[in-house]
C-alpha cells in the first residue's frame, strides 16, 4: 500500500514537471536564441585578444566586427527582459572564461567579480535598444556607450581596465599613436565606431534602402576618422628620431616562482640566491641600473624597520647583500616590504603599516632615501574591503580571501621620483624615473600622474613596472603553465607608454619581462640575455636581459588633460540609461492609466 502511495506520488511529480516544461520550453527556446548573437560576439571579443593575437594568424582584426552580433540583437522589436536576460547569461561565461586566472587566486572573489561585471551587458541593451527605437546614429551611439562601459568596469573595486577593445590592437603601432591624445579610449572608441556603422548598413540593407544618401555620409564620415588616424601614426612615428635620444643600459630580471612556492617561504634564499646570479650577469653584460621583480626579495628592507634587527636576521642579510652587490656597479631597484614599525611594550617589533614597495640601491651601496609604496592596492589580492566601514561584511569577506589572516596591506601615498646620478659618456647627468607595481601599470591615471608635476611639466625619462605574476600559473610535475593574463597585462601597458611618451622597463615574475618604446613597440631581442628573443615568448621562465631604453622629449595631450573622452562616455552611457529608464516608467505609467 505504501508502496503504491509512493509510485502515485512520483507519477505524479513527473506528470507535473513534464507539464512545467512542456509551458517553459517556448520560454527557456526564445532566450536560447536570443543568446546567440551574443555568443557570436563574445566568441569574437575573445579570440582578438592575446594570446590569440602573439602568433602568425592574428585574430585582432575581427575587433572591427566583434560588436555588430551584439547590436543587431538590440532590435525594438524584441522584448527588453529576455533580451537583457540572454546578454547577461553570455556576458557572465564571457567574464568566467577570460578570467579564469583569477579563480586559481580566489574561486569565490572570480564568481563575485564577474556576477558584478557582467551587468554591463544588459545595461548596454537596455541603452542599445533605446538609441535604436529613437533613430539615434548607431555610428555615434556605439562608441559613447562601450568606451563608457570600459571606463565603468570594476567602478566599485577601482576599476578594471582589462580586455578594452583598444587592447586588441596593442601590435598596430599605427593606430595606437593616437592614444597620446585620446588614451586606449580614442581607439577604443574608433573600433565601436566601425561596429556601430557596419551594424547600421546590415540594417539598411536588410530594409532595403542602403543606398539612402545619410547611408554615404555616415560612411564618409568613419572613413575619414580612420584615415585621420592612419595619417597621424604615421606622421607620430616619423616624427620620432628628431625627439627620441638613447639612454643608459637597464636590465630587466625575470625569476618563475609560481605563488604557491613564493608564499611558502621556504624558497626565500634560493629565489634570491637565483635573483642575484642573473643581476651580476646584467651588470657584467654593462647594466646601469638593473630592476628586479614584485615583493621577490621576500624581507623588509624599510630602513626603519632594519635599524631595530640583529645582523644575523635574515633582512638584514639580504639587505647587505643587495648593498655588496649594487656597490660600484650599477643602481639595483628591488621589490619588497616596507613598513612604519612599533616597538611593544614587550620590546617586540610590530609593523604599524605595511607596504608593497620599491627600493633603490646605489653604487655606493646605500640605499636611496626615496621608496615607493604601492598606491592602487588590489581588492582582495592585497586588501580586503569594509574593514572600518563595515566590520561585519568585512568579517564574512574574509572567509572567501586566498588566506585564513588578516594580509591587509596599506596603500602609499607619495608618486615617488627615483634619481640615477653619474657620469654617461663623459656626461654629468641626472636620469629620473618612476616604479608603478603590479597591475597599476593597469591604471591610466597612475602613469599620468607620476610623468607630470604640479607644474605640468614632464618630470620622468622613463617608467618601470615590476610585477610578481606567479598568481596566475599553475605549478605541476616542475613545470610552470602560464595564463592568459601574462600576454594581456603585457598589451596593456603599451598603452601607458604611448600615452605619455616613456618607455616602460618591465621586470615580472613568471614574464613577461621586456622593454617597450615610446612608440609601444614591445621590442623583441635585446644586446645582452638569456631570455626567448620574442618578448610574447618570454612566459614561465627565469632569465635576464640588457638593452638601451630610449628618451622622448615630447609631451603629450593625454598627458595634460587625461581621460576626458572615456569620462565623458561614461557620463553619456549614464545619462542615456537614466532617460531610457524615465521614458519607460512614464510609458508603463501611461499604460495603466
Amino acid at each position: 500500500m505504501k508502496s503504491a502511495k509512493i509510485k502515485n506520488a512520483l507519477l505524479l511529480c513527473s506528470a507535473r514537471f513534464k507539464l512545467a516544461l512542456v509551458w517553459l520550453w517556448p520560454k527557456i527556446k526564445s532566450i536560447l536564441l536570443l543568446c546567440l548573437p551574443f555568443i557570436a560576439s563574445a566568441v569574437i571579443l575573445t579570440v582578438i585578444h592575446p594570446p590569440f593575437t602573439c602568433g602568425r594568424v592574428s585574430w585582432a582584426p575581427l575587433a572591427w566586427v566583434s560588436l555588430v552580433p551584439f547590436i543587431l540583437a538590440c532590435s525594438p522589436s524584441a522584448k527588453p527582459l529576455p533580451l537583457a536576460l540572454a546578454a547577461y547569461l553570455v556576458s557572465l561565461c564571457y567574464w568566467l572564461g577570460n578570467l579564469y586566472w583569477i579563480c586559481q587566486v580566489t574561486w569565490s572573489g572570480w564568481l563575485s567579480f564577474c556576477l558584478y561585471t557582467a551587468l554591463l551587458w544588459p545595461m548596454l541593451v537596455f541603452a542599445l535598444r533605446f538609441c535604436r527605437m529613437k533613430k539615434i546614429p548607431l555610428f555615434l551611439a556605439v562608441p559613447v556607450l562601450f568606451v563608457g562601459a570600459e571606463h565603468l568596469q570594476g567602478l566599485f573595486l577601482g576599476g578594471f581596465y582589462w580586455r578594452f577593445l583598444a587592447h586588441s590592437q596593442y601590435a598596430n603601432i599605427t593606430l595606437i599613436q593616437i592614444s597620446d591624445i585620446f588614451g586606449a579610449a580614442g581607439l577604443s572608441f574608433l573600433i565601436a565606431m566601425v561596429n556601430g556603422l557596419v551594424a547600421e548598413l546590415v540594417i539598411a540593407a536588410g530594409r532595403k534602402n542602403i543606398f539612402k544618401i545619410s547611408n554615404f555620409l555616415k560612411t564618409a564620415l568613419v572613413c575619414a576618422a580612420l584615415v585621420a588616424t592612419v595619417a597621424y601614426g604615421r606622421w607620430r612615428i616619423k616624427q620620432s628620431d628628431d625627439f627620441i635620444e638613447t639612454g643608459p643600459l637597464v636590465g630587466s630580471v625575470q625569476s618563475n616562482v609560481p605563488q604557491s612556492v613564493k608564499q611558502s617561504f621556504q624558497a626565500s634564499e634560493v629565489i634570491f640566491d637565483e635573483l642575484l646570479q642573473n643581476s651580476n650577469a646584467s651588470t657584467e653584460a654593462g647594466a646601469e641600473l638593473v630592476v628586479w621583480p614584485e615583493t621577490m626579495v621576500q624581507a623588509t628592507l624599510d630602513p626603519r624597520v632594519l635599524r631595530l634587527l640583529d645582523s644575523s636576521h635574515s633582512y638584514k642579510i639580504f639587505d647587505k647583500a643587495l648593498s655588496e652587490h649594487s656597490k660600484e656597479t650599477a643602481f639595483v631597484l628591488v621589490g619588497a616590504y616596507g613598513g612604519r614599525p612599533e616597538i611593544q611594550e614587550d620590546l617586540t617589533i610590530h609593523l604599524a603599516k605595511r607596504y608593497n614597495s620599491a627600493f633603490l640601491y646605489q653604487p655606493d651601496g646605500r640605499q636611496a632615501k626615496e621608496q615607493y609604496s604601492k598606491i592602487h592596492l588590489v581588492p582582495f589580492g592585497e586588501f580586503v574591503p569594509f574593514k572600518k566601514s563595515f566590520p561585519l561584511l568585512y568579517t564574512l569577506l574574509m572567509k572567501f580571501t586566498p588566506y585564513d589572516y588578516d594580509y591587509t596591506l596599506d596603500a602609499g601615498q607619495e608618486y615617488t621620483v627615483f634619481e640615477m646620478t653619474g657620469q654617461w659618456e663623459q656626461e654629468a647627468r641626472v636620469y629620473k624615473f618612476s616604479v608603478m607595481i603590479c597591475y597599476e601599470d593597469a591604471v591610466p591615471a597612475i602613469a599620468r600622474r607620476f610623468t607630470r608635476n604640479k607644474a605640468g611639466t614632464k618630470t620622468l625619462d622613463w617608467l618601470v613596472n615590476i610585477s610578481n605574476d606567479g598568481w596566475f600559473v599553475r605549478f605541476k610535475d616542475g613545470k610552470v603553465f602560464p595564463s592568459t593574463e601574462l600576454a594581456q597585462h603585457t598589451a596593456i601597458c603599451v598603452f601607458r607608454a604611448v600615452e605619455n611618451r616613456l618607455s616602460v622597463l618591465r621586470s615580472v615574475n613568471t614574464g613577461i619581462s621586456c622593454l617597450i618604446d615610446t612608440l609601444g613597440r614591445i621590442r623583441n631581442g635585446f644586446l645582452a640575455g638569456t631570455l626567448p628573443y620574442q618578448a610574447m615568448d618570454r612566459k614561465g621562465v627565469a632569465g635576464w636581459f640588457v638593452d638601451r631604453v630610449p628618451i622622448d622629449k615630447r609631451t603629450t595631450f593625454f598627458n595634460k588633460y587625461g581621460q576626458w573622452l572615456d569620462f565623458c562616455c561614461a557620463v553619456g552611457f549614464a545619462l542615456l540609461i537614466i532617460v531610457a529608464a524615465i521614458e519607460l516608467k512614464v510609458k508603463n505609467g501611461g499604460s495603466e492609466k
